[in-house]
Order: structure tokens, then sequence, then C-alpha cells
């Protein structure tokens, strides 16, 4: 088939527009054009369905596109049935890609410019006639395309539109009526070529990212209604090509109406903080699938847009005033490079976008505090916003994000749209003016023409009693401006502020805006009563805080109360007091604050602190887990038992120990971070730098200047003081710092905060290298900051940690602590809700109290930035009056949501010649006018203002260089007209020339030139030295890059007191002498900011007396402005290529300079020559020619000094300016005479002082020679390594001083002895005890558990429950306990289902209908059949695709053509459907041989997931449940066992005097919700050992001497810690071991009882040789054996013959006959301070005194009290105290 004459049909690839390739070849069927009768039956439909319609057959339509001839009646009806589908009201995306068709056709390019062309010589009058109607439906087509393509079909569009205006000329002249509305639409089509053409010259106009409205022209229908947008992007705005509908802000004609204005700048301010997210974004994700989703090679792209962080981490919550906030941690590795205090990255209210699932969700945070210190390590503090903060709940502990940042400040451009959405358009204040443009401007509602002012309290001192009150409106009436001391235009000012509801008043540089906006002010606040019922306060806005500080430092010379200044970054003393802060604390605030108020206030705070609490018991060991490594015994609970037990075998250690005794830090040696590790590889001096990543920060850098970083400025405009801040923040924050420092103590063994690292096992003599130190601190801040783990399977096959690599610690570690971080999360999780909800409650009391004081205010002063943020709290208070100072730098959608519809005189004043307002897209500030500020807006519009004409600044030849080439007129006043000349310079003004090119900085779009700056800082250096004083110069540049090269060359000795700033943040500044760094230069041409007036205004308006400039004069002048200013420079000879100075003391030298080396020409200041000034010591000065100091008073002589100090002749060594030393300090030889050596001792030295230096001789005590100095005395401590033998009785090599040390080392000989379970013990002879407490056995169980999962625990005999966490899970939820626990079965409808069939049972049920057997209907995404079946996920394998995989044979049915497959969900291996449905079958009927679940085939992972297999899967986890229930113990069983032993624990509260840590343990144990069977078991064995070790602890206290307790108060805390043990499962060699020395510690504690009472009764000698031969067994450091324990029976049984039990000398039976005989009741015997027994008749209690009848002392006592020394004799009646 042909192509209609064409020479075959093309295709194209067309972006957004395209189609697909059409061929003829191949067999491929061609693409017909759609023709005329389809178009004719198209026009007839909807719009609607017509666009859906043309979207359906775009291959028909593309093809009638290309067409390259066409009827006119086909042209005709193709435009028409375009337009008309361009008024569908739903589908944007649809009319968008028709629009892409057309925009990208040879129909626009082609045929339809001959088209139009052809309507001029068109003869046909009927066709004629209709021409007119085809041109307005051109022209909406065009309007369209342009709209949404404004970049990319401009200059298709304009050539057809240009044809336009011919054709209805020629139309009328053949008498064709083209209506009005045709004229109309041309010209606003026209109107918006215009536009569009003009941004594409200047280079403004980029891309196709918005759709162009025109001012007249409504939304597109079905475009939402701006109060209905959302303010934060949504999802889709980032995957699907979505456009905004955006109008320019109207600079030259009025707004239609009040809703069209606020709907402009909503969507434009909207579109300034939404785009730069939106795209940037956009291109992550494409980044993303263009590299693969690598990870890698993303890090290292660069994005226009957006700032990407990576592996961001949620770490530490925070609480703070205004809510919770959290530490995050990203990874900072490849942000290096970023030096943070001056980087905009990071800075405080940035908006910030976390997502993990490439953005089809995603968290909002803002950032809300900062500190470079932390952003270099990766920690940042972030606030999530909203919704976002609600969703947290659901986030992971340890939950990887990507993180994307836009540098918009999101906290200004939330406050104001909300401002624009609730914003009324009946509550819009000054309509009249802004939106209707009308001059005609009318004096403000509050002033009645009866009324009168007085201005005499603005009047110059002598005129103040003279000056009347007069009626304002009467022009005639006003004093003289001499009389109130204004000049000509600020008096012009003065009346139009008073007198008019809206006044405008622009100020040029130094003209005095501040000086006549204060004026109007006092006149205003003085005669503010004038006004019926004006009691609102006035408002002053400003841009910055330094000029808010101004002005209100003004107001308040008049006024000295009644001021507020909201905003906490007020750098001003004065104004201190009248911040809202200090204000709420005041003691009249409080006292005249509703009680109600009070009340809830203290109420709410102090339920905020309680939550606080117990978020910080959390936050604090996280923030520690943070700053270092921590000590393993804080990581125990996380550590499987058997690595545990590996890790504390610590081979590393062998024969270390740690000064004083203290152990070593197991886990700082295993990470190779101990001294042993670092002995191994301690570098050579001269390599101590090989580690090329050495953290650079540590070094040391020169102190130089400080300047205002830019991110500081940025964040103090930022910056508005909360209205929740609380007093005692800072405390808070210190002491919480001190409670971090103290816990990292405790629980860190290795803290990178402090400042010099000392490792606990540093051992007196060890040095550590500083070096070494600055290697290991940087080695562990890098391993921290990695997110790469050990999985829990890989955990698994671990059996030695101390075989593993370095790299591989590293990440087990990291599991460990995400265990321990994850838990401490997980406690808190409760309370930082709480903690939220508290602090928006007491927000919004404090919202209450701000009220309260702003209402009661005289003047209101905030930044533009608080207007914002504080919106609400001004729509309440209603000011009248507002004056905006800077007005000019301020949005207009700001201005407007500052304004209160209560406002009634609004003052701006500013001067939009300088800075303009700052958006964030290049794009709308220039293509959209964002950039114009409501100020200039106005001015534009001719509505009245007045400019300030006399500067009083600069001098006149400063000033030239703005009149007439940036301002028409400025007068100079005459106080600059005798300015001195600046010294040591040869002009006031000087332009220095080069072609020195500029340097990219790289993070960020910054630049600096170094030649420039060290020209800048060699002439700064040279005005220093002709005696200016440092303030009285500033540097300025134009750019933040240039700033820090500056930085990086002024020492602050040197410049401290230089201002040093950036051009945009020094306007309203001023100062002497001026120097300005241009920076730019390059090939290019490209100037930057050099090209905006308003920037080039402010650097050259700041001097005062002298202004040097440096930069590329070539390039600057072929801009119109610059070649200006460049040919008045010329005129008077101040532009060159070098600058010339004059020597002060030789005014006929001068010299020549055009870099900083050329200043070395003149070294102090003034030229070359010498000074040869002779000073008061006789010595000449050796400077150079200096201006400074020429009397030489501060002159220092730094000559050698020749004064004699002592008889030897020997001279001084200082410098001539030093003090002479009282003590001759030359080395002369002398003869030490305690030793004799010879050594180089100070002349006025005694050599018998002096500490000889030679190697010492002398023999240590040991007999090994002292290694210390002879002057020294000889160490104790000999490190010789000796052979020792051991308490233990083995031997091993150690340091000599353990020979006569107490303490002795640790015995490293290997235990090997069998244990019960039959496997040798892994233990050494100290880890063991001596045998007496064994290791736990170390030999892995590996059974497989019913779960499908392995044993994890070593050497057991009855499995425990599973602790990995639980895989099951289904469609509804996942189960989140620990595997060996019973799962909540889901009780969800089951969710299998398929049109042929459903399942009606419970989602945990086995199902009640078959696997479907039906084939799968679906269409892969490559256009392939799905090979799956009906109701199963479909595989994502096609038979076709992946031909060999899917047919590879495995159950013999696969190569079947018409076989469907199945893909287990677990694993993703496919199988084919019919043998896996066997396969699954096969046991449903037959015997089970073991209850698990069906694995698969290949790889044996269980099958949980699939829906097909639901009925066997539930059927088995039913019978898993069971096992799990019988290993568990049922919970009714365990919740009863609970029971009975937390009333046994509680039954036992004596345990708490002897016991109490461990009587805490039990209890809380008792009270955990998810214990087991096993570990209840464990429990109550543990309950019974530590009631019998009490019982014997009682005994220790009432019958034990201290002489006898020493080894037994020794070996119960060594008992407990064995019982106590968190691996402690009573395995049998466990419990023997205990029962062993349990026995061995109650025979112990009879046989010190006894002895005690053999004391007593003098009987000690006679039992001696028993006693300690029984000592000898029960001591012992072996293991108590049952041969030892026999052993100790018999002794005691033989003791009893000569030391009855009792201890009383007498036997039992006698005892007893004795008290029988008494008939006295328990509690009546007592005993004398010599032991000797006596009784106490009656009450039983001593009412008197006696003596003892066998040794006279005195017994008894008076008042039911014993005399001292006197006490109950237990071991009469067994009383423990008296009756």
């Amino acid at each position: 088939g042909g192509g209609r004459g064409r020479g075959g049909v093309r295709g194209r690839g067309r972006g957004r527009g395209g189609g697909r390739e059409i061929s003829i070849g191949g067999g491929t069927p061609q693409v017909h054009p759609m023709d005329y009768p389809t178009l004719e039956e198209l026009s007839g439909k909807d719009p609607l369905e017509l666009a859906i319609t043309l979207y359906s057959m775009n291959h028909e339509l593309q093809a009638l596109l290309d067409e390259r001839e066409m009827r006119q009646d086909l042209v005709q009806l193709l435009c028409q049935v375009l337009c008309k589908a361009f008024l569908s009201k739903t589908n944007h995306q649809t009319v968008q890609y028709l629009t892409g068709l057309i925009k990208d056709s040879g129909f626009l390019r082609t045929i339809l410019p001959h088209y139009v062309m052809g309507m001029g010589s068109e003869f046909d009058h009927t066709r004629r006639e209709q021409y007119p109607q085809h041109l307005d439906n051109i022209m909406i087509l065009l309007s369209k395309v342009l709209s949404v393509f404004p970049a990319s079909s401009i200059k298709g569009v304009s050539m057809i539109v240009a044809l336009f205006r011919p054709v209805i000329i020629s139309l009328r002249a053949v008498g064709v009526d083209v209506l009005e509305q045709t004229e109309e639409n041309l010209d606003r089509i026209q109107g918006l070529v215009e536009h569009l053409q003009e941004r594409a010259r200047e280079g403004t106009l980029r891309s196709d990212n918005y759709s162009f409205i025109t001012p007249q022209e409504d939304a597109p229908p079905g475009e939402a209604d701006f109060r209905t947008l959302p303010i934060y992007p949504i999802p889709k705005e980032f995957h699907q090509d979505q456009r905004s509908y955006l109008r320019p802000n109207l600079i030259s004609q009025r707004y239609a109406s009040g809703l069209l204005y606020l709907d402009t700048h909503f969507r434009l301010m909207r579109e300034d903080f939404v785009r730069p997210l939106r795209e940037g974004i956009q291109q992550l994700i494409q980044s993303q699938q263009d590299l693969g989703n690598k990870d890698i090679p993303l890090r290292k792209c660069r994005f226009d847009d957006i700032r990407v962080y990576f592996d961001t981490r949620l770490v530490v919550p925070l609480c703070t005033p205004s809510g919770l906030a959290y530490k995050v941690q990203f990874d900072s590795h490849p942000l290096k490079f970023v030096r943070w205090q001056n980087s905009k990255r990071l800075i405080y209210g940035s908006l910030l976008c976390m997502s993990c699932d490439n953005f089809d969700t995603f968290l909002f945070a803002t950032v809300s505090d900062r500190d470079p210190k932390e952003l270099e390590k990766g920690f940042v503090q972030l606030s999530f916003l909203g919704e976002s903060r609600r969703a947290l709940a659901g986030v992971e502990a340890h939950q990887s994000f990507l993180m994307v940042e836009t540098t918009a400040y999101f906290e200004a451009y939330r406050y104001v749209l909300e401002g624009l959405q609730e914003l009324e358009v009946e509550d819009l204040p000054f309509q009249r003016y802004i939106v209707e443009c009308s001059s005609d401007v009318e004096p403000p509602a509050y002033l009645p023409r009866a009324d009168t002012y007085d201005l005499s309290a603005i009047a110059v001192p002598e005129f103040k009693s003279s000056i009347k009150s007069f009626h304002t409106l009467d022009p005639e009436a006003w004093p003289p401006m001499e009389q109130l001391g204004l000049d000509e235009s600020q008096m012009r000012a003065l009346q139009l502020a008073l007198t008019k509801e809206l006044a405008i008043i622009q100020g040029p540089p130094g003209t005095g805006k501040t000086y006549t906006g204060l004026k109007i002010a006092q006149a205003l606040l003085t005669n503010q009563e004038m006004g019926r019922g004006f009691t609102s306060p006035m408002l002053v806005v400003c841009y910055t805080n330094h000029a808010l500080d101004q002005f209100l430092e003004g107001i308040h010379k008049f006024l000295p109360d009644g001021i507020v200044r909201v905003g906490g970054q007020s750098n001003s003393e004065v104004l201190k007091r009248f911040t809202l802060r200090e204000l709420k604390s005041s003691h009249y605030f409080r006292r005249n604050l509703p009680q109600h108020l009070r009340r809830a206030n203290s109420k709410i705070y102090d339920a905020l602190r309680t939550e606080e609490t117990k978020i910080q018991t959390q936050s604090v060991q996280l923030e520690c887990s943070l700053r270092g490594v921590l000590r393993e015994q804080y990581l125990q609970k996380f550590i499987s038992e058997k690595h545990w037990d590996s890790l504390t075998l610590q081979p590393a250690l062998d024969g270390f120990e740690g000064c004083g005794g203290k152990k070593p830090s197991l886990v700082m040696e295993w990470l190779g971070l101990g001294f042993t590790a670092f002995q191994q590889r301690t570098p050579h001096p001269q390599n101590c730098n090989a580690d090329g990543e050495m953290d650079e920060a540590e070094e040391e850098e020169d102190d130089l200047i400080e300047i205002a970083e830019e991110a500081d400025l940025i964040q103090a405009e930022r910056f508005v003081e909360a209205s929740n801040m609380h007093h005692g923040r800072d405390e808070d924050l210190r002491k919480t710092e001190e409670t971090v420092r103290d816990m990292a103590e405790l629980m860190l063994a290795m803290n990178l905060e402090n400042t010099e690292i000392q490792a606990e096992q540093s051992e007196e003599g060890w040095e550590m290298q500083r070096v070494q130190k600055r290697k290991m601190k940087h080695r562990i801040r890098r391993e921290l900051g990695r997110s790469s783990a050990v999985s829990e399977d890989e955990e698994d096959t671990i059996l030695d940690v101390w075989t593993l690599s370095l790299p591989d610690r590293w990440r087990l570690y990291r599991l460990w602590v995400r265990r321990y971080r994850t838990e401490l999360r997980m406690r808190a999780q409760q309370a930082e809700q709480d903690y939220q909800d508290t602090a928006e409650r007491l927000a919004e009391i404090r919202f209450l109290e701000d009220l309260f004081v702003l209402k009661h205010a005289k003047v209101i002063g905030m930044t533009t930035t608080g207007a914002a943020r504080c919106r609400k709290a001004l729509q309440e208070v209603s000011p009248r009056l507002v004056i905006v100072e800077e007005a000019a730098e301020v949005l207009e959608a700001h201005t407007i949501t500052t304004l209160s519809k209560a406002c009634q005189h609004l003052i701006l004043i500013g001067d939009h010649q300088q800075l303009r307002p700052s958006a964030t897209v290049f794009d709308l500030a220039k293509n959209f006018s964002l950039e114009v500020s409501m100020f200039e807006r106005l001015i534009k519009m001719d509505i009245p203002y007045v400019r300030l004409n006399y500067q009083h600044r600069m001098r006149p030849d400063i000033a030239r260089l703005l009149v007439p080439h940036i301002y028409s007129e400025l007068e100079n006043h005459p106080s600059v007209m005798d300015f001195e000349n600046v010294k040591g310079l040869h002009s006031n003004m000087f332009f220095v020339e080069h072609n020195y090119h500029e340097e990219e900085i790289k993070d960020g779009k910054s630049h600096q030139n170094r030649h420039e700056a060290l020209f800048v800082v060699a002439l700064c250096r040279y005005l220093l030295l002709q005696d200016y004083q440092p303030f009285q110069i500033t540097i300025l540049t134009t750019y933040t890059g240039q700033l820090h090269c500056l930085r990086n060359l002024m020492p602050a000795k040197e410049f401290n007191g230089v201002k040093v700033h950036v051009v945009d943040k020094y306007q309203g500044e001023e100062n002497d002498i001026v120097l300005l760094s241009l920076v730019r230069s390059n090939k290019q041409g490209k100037m930057g900011f050099l090209n905006i007036p308003n920037r080039v205004c402010v650097a050259l308006s700041r001097a005062k007396k002298g202004l040097y400039c440096i930069g590329n004069m070539d390039m600057l002048g072929k801009v119109k402005l610059w070649s200006n200013i460049l040919h008045t420079l010329r005129e008077k000879d101040q532009v060159g290529p070098a600058m010339t100075l004059c020597c002060q003391n030789h005014p006929e030298r001068h010299i020549k300079v055009s870099c900083g080396d050329d200043f070395k020409q003149a070294p102090e200041g003034g030229c070359n020559l010498p000074c040869e000034f002779r000073l008061n010591c006789g010595h000449a000065c050796s400077s150079a020619c200096h201006p400074y100091d020429q009397e030489h008073k501060k002159y220092t002589c730094n000559k050698k000094c020749q004064k004699v100090l002592c008889e030897l002749g020997h001279r001084c060594q200082r410098q001539c300016y030093q003090e002479c030393p009282t003590d001759c300090l030359k080395r002369v030889e002398k003869i030490v005479p305690q030793c004799q050596h010879k050594q180089m001792v100070p002349c006025h030295q005694a050599p018998e002082k002096f500490v000889c230096q030679e190697p010492c001789q002398q023999k240590l005590m040991c007999g090994h020679p002292c290694a210390l100095v002879c002057g020294e005395s000889c160490t104790t401590t000999c490190m010789v390594m000796v052979t020792l033998e051991l308490k233990c009785g083995h031997k091993q090599e150690d340091p000599c001083h353990y020979k006569r040390s107490t303490i002795q080392p640790e015995c490293r000989t290997h235990c090997k002895q069998m244990l019960k379970c039959g496997h040798p013990c892994p233990g050494s002879c100290q880890r063991c005890h001596q045998g007496r407490f064994h290791m736990g056995c170390l030999h892995q169980c590996d059974r497989l558990l019913v779960c499908s999962h392995k044993c994890r625990e070593p050497c057991t005999r009855g499995c425990p429950p599973c602790q990995m966490r639980c895989e099951n899970r289904c469609i509804h939820s996942v189960c989140m306990k620990p595997c060996g626990q019973l799962c909540a079965p889901c009780i969800e409808p089951c969710a299998w289902k398929c049109p042929h069939q459903r399942c009606s049972k419970l989602c945990h049920e086995p199902c009640d209908r078959p696997p479907c057997t039906q084939p799968c209907t679906k269409t892969l995404h490559c256009g392939h059949p799905c090979i799956g079946l009906c109701g199963d996920p479909c595989p994502n394998k096609c038979r076709v695709c992946h031909h060999e995989e899917v047919t590879e044979i495995f159950f013999g049915t696969e190569d079947d053509v018409e076989a469907c497959f199945i893909q287990l969900e677990d694993c993703g291996h496919l199988f084919e459907s019919t043998s896996m449905d066997t396969y699954m079958g096969m046991d449903e009927n037959q015997q089970a041989t073991g209850i698990k679940l069906k694995e698969c085939p290949k790889c044996r992972t269980p099958i949980r997931r699939n829906l097909r297999y639901g009925a066997h899967v539930n059927r088995s986890l039913v019978e898993i449940e069971k096992v799990k229930e019988k290993i568990n113990g049922t919970q009714s069983d365990i919740e009863a066992q609970k029971v009975v032993l937390k009333q046994q624990w509680t039954d036992k509260e004596d345990l708490l005097r002897y016991l109490p840590m461990e009587y805490i343990q039990i209890r809380d144990t008792l009270r955990a919700s998810d214990l087991t069977a096993k570990e209840l078991w464990i429990t109550e064995n543990k309950m019974a050992l530590l009631e019998r070790l009490n019982k014997l602890l009682k005994i220790r206290r009432g019958h034990m001497s201290s002489v006898e307790t020493f080894y037994f108060d020794e070996k119960v805390p060594e008992f407990l810690r064995w019982l106590m043990d968190h691996h402690q499962k009573f395995s049998e060699q466990q419990a023997s071991d205990l029962q062993s020395e349990l026995q061995r510690l109650s025979f112990l504690a009879e046989l010190n009882a006894r002895c005690k009472m053999a004391n007593g009764t003098g009987r000690r000698v006679h039992v001696q040789a028993e006693v300690t031969a029984m000592r000898k067994v029960l001591e012992r450091m072996q293991p108590f054996t049952q041969q030892d324990k026999d052993l100790v029976k018999q002794a005691l049984k033989e003791l009893d013959k000569k030391l009855p039990s009792t201890g009383l000398g007498i036997t039992d039976e006698e005892r007893m006959m004795i008290v029988k005989a008494i008939n006295l009741s328990v509690g009546h015997w007592y005993k004398c301070p010599n032991n000797h027994i006596y009784a106490i008749g009656e009450c039983g209690r001593a009412m008197e005194r006696s003596n003892c009848p066998e040794c006279n002392a005195t017994i008894g006592g008076a008042s039911h009290a014993l005399v001292s020394g006197n006490r109950v004799a237990s071991e009469m009646d067994g009383a423990q105290e008296a009756v």
C-alpha cells in the first residue's frame, strides 16, 4: 500500500507527543490518517468523549498531522475538532497529550502557516466570510499549545501569530466583518507571545514545566479551586507528568477581581515551593531507573534542584518546647567536602522529604536545629509535619530512608499559603489599590476632618514649643520643614504618610529611609489618641532582624514602654527586655494573666515534663550509643549465648590486665581498638599520616577572622522565637547533656566526645600516640555511621566471633546495637505520642498568652518571617496601622497575609531599585514577575509615592556611579562634600581590572576568584597599616564562595574587626571604606548577579569615603549598565589595570599595584626605604618605612640583648624588648654529686638539685635492672616477663611485679574438663573459676524446629522456643512476635477469589474452595500472555521472553506448550501447576512423618504465602501452633503458675534486706507478659536458690564474726553473678555447679557460726585443729566434690562432741531441759557482753540493772532497754528479738 503520493510514511519519537513508528516493510500494516468523514462524525461528540476518542486514535491523528498537504476544509474541520476537545473539563492529561502531538507536527510548522497566509488572497466570498470564525479557532488552538509548552512552541507559534494582523487587515479591506472578540483574542495571544519572546531573549524561558494562563483567561475547565489545593506535594506530583496552571503577577495592569488576585499569588507561591522538590525527585527517580536502582552510582549523581542524603535513619527522640523532634543520622561520607558552617545545606526550616519506597509514600520534616559539628558527623535534628508525624508509629526503628532536601524555607511558605487560602475576598484590605490599582488614594478611615495633629514631638529642639496643632488635610497649615529637621523630599514623605491610607516612600541609598520612617512613627504614636477607639497596636514589619532592631531602637528613644519585639534573633541589648519571651517571664505578666490560663499552663506543663522524663530515660541511652562503642554488658541481652561465651573467652587479652586491676573492654579489643591491637601496628612517626581517610577536621587550623556565616544569617532570619519557649530550657539542655555524659562514662568503652581518648586498658607506662588516637576516633565514627549489618541468618552461621574479619566484626556489632536501639525505641513509642499531644495543647495555651501580651502593646515589631508564622495572632490583634520597612524586598503574598481586615493605614518604605524579593525558582521570578514586590508593582501602576532625593552617605565621586545610571536624580547633602581623602592611596575610588578566571565551588552554585581575594586582602592589610581601624573597613563580595576564600586568607590576629560580607546581606549598612570583589570572570561571559541592576546598586552604594573594586571590566563592559558606569569612571581616570599607592612619609614615591604580590613593595604600608629611627635602647629601627606609630611608642626591638647576667660573662639570650631573666639559663657542664655523672646543667642551678638523665644502674628488689633515669626514684613495678605459679597451681608467663602483688593475673590455662553433656568445656581456668562454675557448652545444636528454623541454642536437650522473628504472614497482616510464641490467628475474610469461585472462610481457616485450573487471561508488561492460573498472582516470567527458565525440566511437564505455572511467593521459584498441586497434596491423606510446612522443592524455603495452597498451609500451621503451645505451656497454666510465684515472692520481702537487686530482678521477670514455661521454670529455680542463700546471709549477719567471713563474703557475689546470669539455663552442668557451691557456702556458714560461739565460750583453742582442717577443704579454689562434702559432714559430727552446735557448752538435751524447767516464753533469754546466759522474768524486758554472777559485767537495763553490750540469746530458745 502506498502513502498518498508520499515517499513513505514517516515515524518519529516525539517525547510527550510521540507516536509509534510506522513502517511499510516487514508485513506491518500502515496506519492511515484520519479522514474528513471521521472528523465530521467526531465533531458532534461532547468535549470529554471527543478528547478520549482522539487519544485512542492517536496514531491516525498523528498521521493526519504529519501530512505534507491538506485541503482547506480539512484544515478548518481539524482545528474545529481540536478546539472542541480542548474544552474537556476533567481529563487534563489527555488534552496535554493531544497538545504535544500538535506542537511537534508538520501541521503546526507547515500546513497552518500556509493556510493562514492563503486567507488574504482568497477570492471565494463564501469562504472569506467563514475566515473570522476559523481565525478564532486557530487562536484558541495556538493559545492552548503555547500555554502548555511555552518554551518549545514559542518559535513556531509566533511565526503564525505574526500573520494574523495582515490577514485581518486584508479581510476588512474586502468587506469581511471581523468581530471585536477576534481582535481581543488576537491582542491576548500577541501579548502572550511578546511576553514569552522577551523571556526567551533574557534566557529565562527554559522549560515546558508549567501551563501559562494569561491574566484574562480563566483556569482550565475542571482545575481545582486554589482553596482546595493541598499545600504539601502529593505522590502523583512526583510520579506523573502533572502541570501547574500559573498566571503571571500583573505589574502593568489591574487584576480583574480579588479572587483572581489571591488565586494568582497562591499558585505562584506554591509552585515556587513545590517545583524544585517535584523536578528534583522526578530526576532522582529517573536516575534510579537509568542506573538499574544501583545505590552506589546514584551517590555520585548531581541534581539541580535538590540535595540527596543516603541511608538516613531516625535514631533518638528529642523533647523540644514545640513538640517531639528526632535526631536523624545520614551518611556523611559523600559530603566530606561540605563546609557545614557556611553551607546552605540542612539549615533551620528547610523542608525534607524522606522515602523508603521510591517516593510512592514519603514523610515530610523540617530542620528544627542545626549544629555544624554534628552535621560533620552525619546528625541533624528534624521535626515531622502533620500526617508524617502520625505515620512514624509504623516506621521500624532501623528503617533506612532516602532523604531529599529542598532549599525553600517551608515554614514561611506554609503560613503564607494557609493565609491566602483562608483569606476571604471581602476581608482583603485596600482592594481599591492592590487589586483595582486606583491612583486616587483616600485619607485613613480613622482620620476625621475635624481632628488635628501635634508635631511638636518630632520638631528640632529649638522649635518644639512654637509648633502648634494643625489640620493635616490642609496643605497650607503644615509647619516648615526646617522646624521638623527634614529636607524637602522627607517632608513630602511625612505629609503623604500622615494623610493617605496607603503611603509608599522610596529611599535610595543614604537618603534617610529609617530616619524618615521613625519621624512618621513618632508622629503617629504621639497623636494616636485622636482616633476614637483606636486602641490596637502599631505593627512594624521589616525584612531582616537587623533593620527591625534598628527601627525599634529608634522608637524606644521616644517610647520607653509598650514595645513587643517578636523573635529570638535580636542582637540589641536595648530591646532585650521587650522580646516576647522576656515580657512573658515578667512579674507583671504573671500577675495580670487570667487565672484559667495560669492553671492550664501549669497543669499541661507538668504533664509535658512527666512524658519528657519517660522519653529521656530511653533517649539518653540512645544518644550514648551514638557517641562511641558500648560496653559489652549493655549488649549482652542482644547477643546470642554462644556468641557471648565466644566473646568472653577473650583470647586477645591473655596476660593483660588494666590499671588498678580493672578489667579491659572485651568489645574494644574484639573490634581492633584496644591497646593489644594498636601495639601490633604502631606506625613509624614519619608514616603517621599514611591513613588517607584521616579526619581532616581534627587538624588544627590557624585562628582566622570571624565572619557571619551565610547559613547562620539565613537561619537568623528564618528563626522566630517559638511562643511556647519556656524559661529554664537552656538549663534543661545542660542537665540533659550532663546526664548523657555521666551515662556515657558508664556505658561506653570508648567515648568519641572526649577531647582526649583514654582507653580503659591503658596501663602505666603505655602511652598511645596522638596520631593513633585520632585514627581510632575517626575509624569508630566511620564505622558507627555505616548501616550495613549482619543478617540474622548470617549471624546463625557464626561459631566463634574472634575468627571474623574486622569489617565483619563491625557488621555484627552493628546488629547488636540495632537490636539495642530498637528495644529502646519501642519502649518510648507511646510516651512520644503522649508528649506530642501534650505539647500541642501547651502551644494552644501559650498562643493565648502571646495574644494577651500583644493586645496590650503599643508597638509590635517582627520580621516578615515572623509575621508569616504569627499570622493567626495578627488576625486576632488586628493592627489598624502597619509600617513595612524594606518593603521592596518582601514578596507580595507575604505582605498581604500580614494585613488584617481591620487594617486602615499601610505605610510601605523601601527601594525597589536595590534588592528585590528572593524567589526560589528563577523561572517564576523572571517569567511570572514573582520577584516584583507589592511596593514595586504599585509604583509601576502609578500609585502616588514619594522618593527621597538627598543622600547623606557617599562622597560625590561615589554617588556619580548611581546617577543617572540607576537613579534619574539624587542630590548630595552638604555634609558629604568635605570628607577627608583616603590615606596612602592616590584616589578615593578606583576600579582595578583584570582577566583572571573564577573557580566554581564544588558544593552549591557559588564561585570564587583567588586573584581578586589576594588583591583585596593585601589592600585591606595596606589600609590597616595606614592607621585605619579595622571597624572602618568592609570587604564586600557578590558570592559566598569568595567570602570563604577571603576568610582563609585573613588571620584573626591581623584582621580582627574587619567586616566581610556578601552584598545581599549588607543592604542598609555603610562604612568609611569598602573593598568590593566582583568575582565573575569567565570565557562564556556569564555575569550572574552582576547583571542585576538592583544588586549593583547595593554594592556601589555602601561606601562613605573610599570605594575600591576589582573585577573583569572587559567582560562587565558588555552590559549596558556597567558600560555606562565604566565610562563615568574613565572620565576621572578611576579605572585601570593598576592602582596607585602613595607613601605618607615620602609623598613623591608612588607604587603601582595590580595583584596581591605588588603590595610587597610597601611591606609596612609606606615604601621600601628603611625607617632608620633611633630607639631608646640605642638600636636603629629595622623596619621598612611605615606610616603608623611614627614616634615608635609601640615599636618592639627584636635585636639580641647585650646585657651580662652572671660572673662568667654569659649574655642575655633574649631579644632586646623582652625582660631579662634573673637567673642565667646557659647550660654548662657540672658533676652531679649524688652519682658523680657529668651533666649539662643551667648555669644558675646547683648540681645537687638537678635530675640526672643517665640510665639508672640500680637493681630492683627482684634483681632486674630499673628502667628509669638515674635521678628518679626506682619503680616498684617490674615489667620483665617471668614464670609465675598461680594459686590454682598452673604456671604461665606474666610481668615480674605480680610476684609481690596481692592481685594475681588471670589464669589462661584451658579447662578441658568433660562436661555432663559429654562435650569438653570450652573455657579457661579463670573463666571457669577453677572448675567451680563451668562455661556453658558452645556445641551447636542445629536441630530443625517445628517452625522450620534451626535451633540457635548451643548444646541443649530440650530445644527452647524459637527466638527468630516469626515469618507467618497473610495478605492482611504480619505476625511481629518471636517465632516460638503463639501467633494470633487472622480473622479477616479470606482474600482468595477469582471470577469462577471464592473462599467463604476466615483467613486462618483451611479454604473451602478448590484451586482454579483456568489459565490467567491477563497480559504481561512485555505484551505476551500470562503463564499463570486464574486467581493466582501473575508470574514475573514469560514463556517467550524467558523461554529457557520457564521450560527447564524439574517435574517433567514444564515443556508442555499448554502448561501453566505457579510462582511461589516466598522464594520466587517457578513450577508447573499440575505437578506442584500433586506435590502439595502428596501427604494429605497419609500418616505424616513430621509436623512442618511444605517446602519449595528446589530451595527448601517453607511455603506460607500462596493463597492457592492456603488450605494446606493453614492445616499445618494449626498443628504447629499445638506443638508451640506444648513447648511453651498453655497460657492459662503459665498465668496460674505466675500468680503463685508472684505471691510467693511477695511473701519473701525480707530478701530485699540482703538481696535487693536480685529480688527486684525476679519481681520484674514475673511481671513480664510473654514468659514461656521454660523461662518460668528457670525463674522458679533461681527463686529457690536465692531463698537458701538469703538464709545463709541472715546467719552471716547474726552469727558470724567479721574475722571469719572474708572467704564467705568473697564467694557470695561470685555465686550470685553466676546464678543471675542472663544466659543461665539450669543445664545439668550448671545446676550441678550451683548446688555444689551453695553446699560449700552452707557448710562454711555453719562453721563460721560455730567458731563465733567457740570464741564466746572460750573453747576456740580446743577445736582449732578441726576448724583449720575443715577450712582447708572449704576454702580451696577447686570444685567442691561429693568426697569433700562427706569429709566435711564427718568433721562437723566430730566437732559436735567438743563444741555443741548451741554454743552454750552444754548438749542440746541439757539446753532443752533448762528452758523447760525455767518455763519462760520465747524471748526471755539474754547474754552479757562476755556471752554468759541469764533470763529476765515477768514481761521479759529489762527494767533494772544487776551484775553477771560469772564475770561481774553489768546486765539487764532500764525502761525495756538493755545495757550496752547485752543482747538476746537466740541460741537458747531460737528468738531473734526480745519478747
